[in-house]
């Protein structure tokens, strides 16, 4: 028989640390002397309370390392019941949401989506504003762990090739999830600190600081104005766009600089194609603007460092409608959100070594085909692929594509336009933020959206947070019988 108790322990666990942090908020607002501090204070009991109440009642689970049918649930229930408890103060407080818009961007908060459904943020509670960075602080570092722990071992859309012994990553460096958890937060909460006196050396009042650091270390994009980073000029650009490439590359090299080795991390190649793709990108779109708008040179570098930056990370942030560019730069926009950063980095979407992996099969099947009697191995970072990683990498391709076609037709079908459900659909999945057009484009937002294509859209940031096949696995009847 199936047994969710280990299961049901740990999301208990993990509700009740959630309640404790939202009496950070709520002393957020006792200081900026906000009566929203006790929906907080309500919010945490509840959630103490009733994650509590699950912890005792899953505590006589057997005690044994948890099964690869329970960790597939635990990786897919905790993203969907901590949205459910982030939710509540957007319910019980300002600004008074119904449960489907406090769900969606508590959704939208921890799988670092950053699409967003509230307008007004700018007369927002100061509690509420961090409560949104806070939870997409928590995120981003929960992706980490999940990235460089789980998804090896559940072998999904290629991971497993960071399990290989044959590559110096995380199964040899950190062979336990504890030790990944203890490095990845220490360097998290660094990069952190680094990225709040960096806002706060280019200008950022603190409050911002401090939210826009949560937000731009977990690629996540909420912001703490309806502007977002238009709000701020010059040089804070230039700092979120440094830290945004920082939370893209793998944490992993990461932890091997701070034990003496930085050789890894300039040497790993899918760093290599990432920052080839932002430099390349950023000079074609600077020399378009330069040809098709004319101006100032810096301002438009700055501009295409920026947006193009933030876009390819997926973090979402925009300091300008750059729909008003022309045709080119949003349609390339479009693609290179589905491109992400590194592996085991807060960044989502695709990822870079999946193209690697995907154009060394495509190198290999085009060898084969003019020498059939060859022997033609796709190869990653000079080292033989085996067929598993190969056809796990294709299977995600292929659900990657099929997942936002069927989403954008069920869009589609609530009413919304092409250009809406085609790029919200891709929003979601690749959990990059805003989407295109009128609506939903970086001078919108998702609040006029039906509530069914609100739900839907939230379905899919938790289906492409998690790399599509976790979800899609315990949805099998297989799943269950096994």
């Amino acid at each position: 028989m199936f047994d969710l108790r280990p299961v049901g322990f740990i999301i208990g666990q993990l509700i009740v640390a959630l309640g404790v942090t939202m009496l950070i908020p709520m002393a957020t607002d006792i200081i900026y002397q906000n009566g929203h501090w006790q929906v907080f204070l309500e919010s945490a009991i509840i959630a103490i309370l009733l994650g509590g109440l699950v912890g005792l009642a899953t505590a006589n689970r057997k005690k044994k390392n948890i099964t690869i049918q329970q960790t597939f649930l635990l990786t897919t229930g905790v993203w969907l019941a901590l949205p459910i408890f982030g939710a509540l103060p957007f319910i019980l407080g300002e600004p008074d949401a119904r449960v489907v818009d406090a769900f969606f961007e508590a959704m939208s908060a921890l799988t670092t989506t950053g699409s967003t459904v509230f307008s007004g943020l700018d007369e927002l509670p100061e509690g509420v504003l961090l409560w949104r960075s806070m939870m997409q602080w928590f995120g981003g570092i929960g992706i980490i762990v999940v990235a460089m722990v789980f998804l090896p071992e559940l072998r999904i859309g290629g991971m497993q090739i960071f399990r290989s012994e044959g590559f110096d990553t995380m199964g040899k460096i950190l062979p336990r999830a504890a030790q990944i958890s203890t490095r990845i937060s220490a360097i998290y909460l660094t990069l952190t600190g680094m990225c709040f006196l960096a806002y706060l050396a280019s200008g950022m009042a603190g409050f911002d600081a401090i939210n826009h650091a949560f937000t731009t270390i977990a690629t996540g994009g909420f912001s703490t104005h309806d502007a977002s980073f238009a709000a701020f000029q010059g040089g804070a650009e230039y700092v979120a766009a440094v830290f945004m490439i920082l939370a893209s590359l793998p944490f992993v090299r990461y932890v091997q600089m701070m034990a003496g080795s930085s050789r890894p991390l300039f040497s790993d190649s899918q760093v290599r194609a990432f920052l080839w793709v932002l430099v390349v990108t950023i000079l074609m779109i600077t020399f378009y603007r330069m040809a098709t708008h004319g101006g100032a040179l810096e301002p438009a570098f700055r501009k295409a460092v920026f947006n193009v930056t933030s876009i390819v990370t997926g973090t979402g942030y925009a300091s300008v409608d750059y729909q008003l560019w022309g045709p080119f730069p949003v349609v390339l926009f479009f693609f290179l959100g589905l491109v992400g950063g590194c592996a085991g980095s807060t960044c989502c979407s695709v990822k870079i070594f999946r193209y690697q992996l995907l154009f060394a099969s495509i190198r290999a099947q085009i060898a084969k085909i003019h020498s059939p009697h060859g022997m033609f191995t796709p190869r990653y970072d000079g080292r033989p692929v085996s067929d598993d990683v190969i056809s796990s990498v294709m299977a995600f391709f292929v659900m990657f594509i099929v997942t936002i076609g069927v989403l954008a037709v069920l869009l589609g079908a609530t009413g919304l336009d092409f250009v809406t459900s085609v790029s919200g659909a891709a929003t979601a999945i690749a959990n990059i933020g805003p989407g295109l057009g009128d609506t939903i484009g970086p001078a919108g937002n998702f609040a006029s959206l039906n509530d069914t294509a609100k739900w839907m859209l939230a379905a899919g940031m938790l289906i492409g947070r998690l790399e599509l096949l976790v979800v899609f696995t315990i949805l099998t009847v297989k799943f269950w019988r096994g």
